[in-house]
């Protein structure tokens, strides 16, 4: 079981294999993210797009499958998140398109008012088949402490 103690500030990761596909992007665009672009190959090649794009809400919610995978190939104390401190789209995610994840932690603190439990800041970047960045952003994760009782270090 990994927890707080066991996050290495500095510590960086490569995974995850997404394919992303038309019908999927269609869907989703229908469902949660309308716009035109994202529904109609005439309206996407009317736009800086030029072909149908994934909703950027579609291309979080793959990074997130890619996380999630990738968290449970090991046992977490993980307490879920507080939010996110930064979401950029850097480019399109078309149809076609593989994505893979890449993710460094940034920092981590024990929580004074909750001892139990630290926080750490990650930064995920995802990548498409050529290596372009498409995603980057900052989170916050919460994560069981081994010994709530051992003092908190300064």
């Amino acid at each position: 079981m990994l927890y707080f103690e066991d996050i290495e500030i500095g510590a960086k990761d490569s995974f995850g294999s997404y394919q992303v596909t038309r019908e999927e992007v269609l869907e989703f665009a229908q469902k949660y993210d309308p716009q035109p672009f994202h529904l109609s190959d005439e309206a996407a090649a009317q736009t800086h797009f030029g072909k149908i794009s994934a909703s950027g809400w579609h291309t979080c919610a793959m990074t997130m499958r890619m996380l999630v995978e990738h968290m449970s190939v090991i046992q977490r104390a993980g307490l879920g998140s507080p939010g996110v401190d930064q979401l950029m789209w850097r480019k399109p995610v078309y149809p076609g398109d593989t994505l893979r994840c890449e993710t460094e932690v940034l920092e981590k603190r024990r929580s004074r008012s909750r001892p139990e439990m630290g926080l750490f800041k990650t930064r995920a970047q995802t990548y498409n088949q050529n290596d372009e960045l498409v995603l980057e952003m900052v989170s916050n994760g919460l994560m069981q402490v081994r010994d709530p009782e051992a003092p908190i270090a300064e």
